[in-house]
């Protein structure tokens, strides 16, 4: 029984740091906290965005996604994600999915809507959790016309 006890909670702390995974993604992104962001990949990581954006590998390429091509299009932006399944494929090896819905404005102050599914490979290296690689399908990036979004008064 303590063996059993021992690996169900193994599996706990398994799936809450790779739901943190995804929570520092979002709120990396969004706070501008590139620390923080870029602590959750691998250093071989590759984030698929695709159009528009594209691909990119390793720290270099995700510090040029964010620093040089996102944060600069983005004047704000609040990532929501939902519906995040784990399936664990071994002990240093899980799948993840889930739905995120983005809402923003653009540098040019246009408010936009952004609805995705990230799929994910989560990877234990060391006794740390990982992104190896996230795969973003997007299924809308769509304008607010005439919606400004602003703070309360």
């Amino acid at each position: 029984m303590i063996a059993s006890l021992e690996q169900r909670l193994t599996q706990l702390e398994d799936r809450f740091a790779q739901l943190d995974l995804v929570s520092d993604y979002c709120l990396g992104f969004d706070k501008h906290d590139f620390d923080r962001f870029l602590a959750i990949w691998w250093a071989d990581a590759v984030w698929e965005i695709g159009p528009p954006f594209g691909n990119f590998e390793g720290y270099e390429g995700i510090t040029h996604a964010v620093k040089g091509i996102l944060w600069p299009a983005w004047l704000q932006t609040t990532h929501y994600t939902t519906n995040l399944r784990v399936t664990p494929e071994g002990p240093d090896l899980s799948h993840g999915v889930c739905d995120v819905f983005c809402i923003g404005t653009t540098s040019d102050g246009q408010a936009q809507t952004v609805a995705a599914t990230y799929t994910d490979r989560f990877e234990r290296r060391g006794g740390i959790w990982k992104i190896a690689r996230r795969h973003v399908k997007m299924h809308h990036f769509s304008p607010l016309v005439g919606t400004t979004l602003a703070a309360p008064q």
